[in-house]
């Protein structure tokens, strides 16, 4: 039986995430912060995925990640986050993150994601696509989301020619493995619209509004179940966008 631990200092997400995994076959531990979670992966202990979560007491999760490296190295992790920044994210996957997940999730997307991470093989470098040759100094930033599709961040250097701040190119598998180049813009109106409410600027070269237009498309692919025909463009923000962009910390690309 192929074993999951779950590092989450929230007790109803550990209880919620172990009833899902439990009820599809897999061993379930739980660990209510990073140093009880690395103590859990000693002493010859054998975890075949760890679910990470990032904001924790004490050792978040990039610390916890870190450290669980030196001492399980061939664990998959999957980080668990409400919102990634691309910092986070290339941070996450420099330390050897296998994949993320969104903070709420549901059970089939938590079921999805542990699956896919299983069916990679050990000591393979996560980040790269066979179709695609990822850059070796700008890793890419792979988040399997919403019904099984998965969603990369593109750079400039993937592109022929330089964008204008606010667009963003995503490369997306769905389910049935086909690839497509996915544009999503974000409009000054949104801009404005964040600046109205929390009275603070995030430019349109802040990271903020790459995060947020990701999650914008991980939204339409979950909502629709298809990939977006058109360029998405986004105009205004939502409530859990604004609270957010409250408490970014400001990082220009």
């Amino acid at each position: 039986m192929q074993r999951v631990l779950v590092i989450d200092d929230e007790a109803h997400i550990r209880h919620l995430m172990g009833i899902t995994l439990e009820a599809a076959g897999y061993a379930v531990g739980e660990a209510a912060d990073g140093r009880r979670g690395l103590e859990m992966c000693s002493a010859g202990a054998t975890w075949d995925v760890v679910l990470l979560d990032q904001k924790m007491p004490g050792l978040d999760g990039l610390e916890t990640l870190r450290r669980l490296r030196e001492r399980a190295p061939a664990t998959r992790v999957i980080m668990v986050t409400a919102f990634a920044s691309i910092e986070l994210a290339v941070e996450a996957m420099k330390l050897g993150a296998t994949d993320f997940i969104r903070k709420p999730t549901t059970p089939e997307i938590l079921r999805n994601t542990v699956a896919a991470a299983l069916a990679k093989p050990l000591h393979t470098p996560y980040m790269d696509w066979p179709t695609r040759a990822a850059s070796p100094t700008r890793p890419r930033i792979e988040t399997v989301t919403m019904n099984g599709f998965h969603i990369v961040r593109t750079s400039e250097e993937d592109h022929t020619r330089s964008e204008p701040p606010g667009v963003y190119h995503f490369l997306v598998r769905d389910p049935q493995g086909q690839e497509h180049d996915i544009v999503v813009q974000v409009e000054a109106s949104a801009v404005a619209m964040v600046e109205r409410l929390i009275r603070r600027r995030l430019p349109l070269a802040s990271s903020f509004w790459q995060s947020y237009a990701e999650h914008t498309l991980a939204s339409y692919v979950w909502d629709e179940k298809r990939i977006p025909s058109l360029p998405l463009t986004i105009t205004q923000v939502d409530r859990g966008g604004i609270d957010l962009a409250a408490r970014w910390e400001e990082t220009v690309r």
